[in-house]
Parts: C-alpha cells; structure tokens; sequence
C-alpha cells in the first residue's frame, strides 16, 4: 500500500501520471528511446511542449495576449527575473509580505529598484495575510502569494491594486480551483505541486507589460524571448515538462470546478477535526487558512515525536512542520485524495484518546 503522502513539495502526483512517466522513460512515441533521449527540437517534442502551452491557456482561459513559458530555475529564479522584466529604471515596486517566499521576493527585487512593502503580517509570525493597506498607483507591479505553504495562509480574494499590474506567485495553489487568470499581469508557479514534478516553472504573463523597462538584459534573462521561443531558448527540462503535460491532461479530465469541490472537503474535514480535538490547535487564523496546507501544534510539544510515530504507523508521511517553524503540516494538493485526509484524522482521534 501507498503512504498517504502529505509533503509540502515535492508533492503527490496522480497515480496514472506517474505510471505514464515511467513507461516514457523506457520507450516514448514509438521510437524505441527514452523521452530522455528525445531531441527537443524534434517533432515529438516539439509537439508535447505545444500541447503543454496549450493546456495551460485552454484551462485558464488565457487571453491572446498572454504569453506562457515552462523555464528553469523553480519559482526562486523568478523573484529576480520578474522585476528584472517588470520593474522600471528608476522605478519601484510594491510588495506584501506573508513569510519566506516573499521576503526572498522582496528582497531580489532590491537588486533591480526601490521596494515598496505596502503590508507585512511579520510582527503576528505571518499567522494571517494582511488587508489594510494601499498600493501606490506609481509602482512597476504589485506582487503577492497566493498561497504560504510554511504558515498554512492563503489569499482568498483578489487583491485590488488599482491601475497597478499585480503579480502572483501561485505556486503551491494554481489549478487548485478555477479564477479569472486576467486580472493578473503575471502568474508563475513551481511545477512540484499541483502542476507537476520538480524541475521546471510555469509562468504567464501579458505580454503588453514587457520591454517597458528601459533595462538591457541577458537573453536568459527575456521573458520575451522564452516565450518567442516557446520555452526552448536553451535545452528545456523535457521531463518535467512532459510530467506538466500529463498533469494538466488529468486536471481537464478533472475539471477545475470540480477539484476544488473536493479540495474545499478535505480541508473542511482536516480543520474540523484540528479544532475540535482538545490535544490540538491551528496555527492560522481562521478566516486566512491555507486549503492546500494546513499547519498545527500540539498543545503538549513533548509529545511531538510520539504523534509523528503514531502517524508513520499509520503509513502517513510528510506531515512534519517546515524546519524554520516547526509544528506539523499536512499538504492536501489536488492528487491527494479524501481517503488520506480521513486516515490523517483518525490518527488524530486515536492520539486524543491515549493521550488527553
């Protein structure tokens, strides 16, 4: 039997892609190679990553205008190659900050310009997403997460920045429900979620917001070229790409409506659970909780390691806090399925009855 696999990333993948990844790294397309072994300037290659572009607008419903590129580097490179293509000579940009991921945002982007950190949640431990606060209409940008996969936080509703562009780090959350991807000038997203495996990062933008920055840049640097080059610049990550593809594949078959149904219940069964049981309490407030992760403690931290135990007995895995904050997390991304979230709660009853 399979663990019920909880980790934050890299996460759960559907069964049926990963059984199709493996047969294509013996054999892909009848050509009696591995897709390892595939030029990526090849017809078959070429024609999976033009499916994987196309998916990608067909789910979103991307304007024309919005170009889309599968590029190296995870979502970490693009802290610094989004202000590098967005954020204007002599301009600034404006920032939320709700922990880890947009602090290094925030802080790559100083390399580029002056930064704006409109709101922070820091002083509360970024238990919650800031709402007061004021975009200047003067700002390149206007950047935020949509999803705090250490604290367990997520952005329920989007933000209004005015006439300023907002860009989205969506990278432990998108495909998790359906949303109007043109209210953003910028989406990116580290494929070791919901998109697929590690080793690759998908990134939209409009295209009217680029080459407006006065700055001179290395082409692999150029959002431009990427996307005039449909991802293949340099040699693309063919594997993680083509694991994009099968992933956006079951995620039409899916429906996005019809995931986020199913992840709106794990979650609701996971924090009924959390707040009703007397040994635990959730780290997030309540209105800011995270869909996709879910961060709790104990009310007693010296029996951390006998819950851990009791939840590896229960072939549960990757529930363990982020080592910068500690506690535990389940991650409940789209492959994961309600039968593990039900295992992770009867642990969770179990450890309440021996222990209280």
């Amino acid at each position: 039997m399979r663990p019920h696999n909880f980790s934050a990333g890299p996460s759960i993948l559907p069964q049926e892609v990963m059984q199709q990844m493996s047969e294509a790294l013996i054999e892909y397309g009848g050509t009696g190679l591995s897709i390892l072994e595939l030029s990526h300037r090849g017809e078959l290659i070429e024609a999976m990553m033009e499916e994987a572009h196309s998916l990608v607008r067909e789910l979103l419903q991307l304007p024309d205008n919005y170009g889309v590129a599968f590029l190296s580097g995870g979502a970490t490179t693009q802290f610094a190659l989004i202000p590098c293509n967005m954020l204007k000579n002599g301009g600034k940009a404006a920032y939320i900050d709700t922990g880890t991921w947009s602090t290094k945002a925030i802080a790559n982007a100083k390399f580029y310009g002056d930064v704006d950190v409109v709101a922070s949640s820091e002083s509360e431990s970024f238990v919650r997403v800031p709402k007061d606060y004021k975009v200047p209409q003067d700002a390149s940008y206007f950047y935020v997460t949509s999803n705090n996969t250490i604290y367990g936080t997520q952005l329920h509703e989007t933000p209004d920045s005015g006439s300023v562009p907002k860009v989205i780090d969506m990278s432990s959350d998108i495909f998790a429900k359906p949303f109007d991807a043109s209210e953003y000038g910028l989406i990116f997203a580290s494929a070791q979620k919901n998109v697929g495996p590690a080793g690759t990062t998908l990134v939209i933008v409009d295209q009217e917001l680029l080459g407006k920055t006065g700055r001179t840049m290395p082409p692999m640097f150029d959002y431009q070229l990427h996307i005039k080059k449909r991802s293949a610049l340099n040699t693309p990550p063919v594997l993680a790409i083509f694991g994009c593809l099968l992933t956006l594949r079951w995620i039409k078959k899916q429906g996005l409506a019809n995931i986020e149904t199913i992840n709106k219940t794990k979650a609701s069964l996971l924090y009924k659970e959390i707040d009703r049981n007397s040994m635990l309490y959730g780290k997030a407030v309540k209105e800011d909780r995270s869909i996709m992760n879910a961060t709790f403690l104990l009310n007693d931290p010296a029996l951390e390691s006998t819950f851990l135990n009791m939840a590896q007995e229960a072939n549960i895995v990757g529930i363990k806090g982020h080592r910068s904050v500690g506690g535990f997390r389940a991650s409940m991304y789209n492959a994961l399925s309600i039968e593990s979230v039900k295992a992770l709660i009867e642990v969770m009853q179990e450890f309440e009855h021996k222990y209280a």
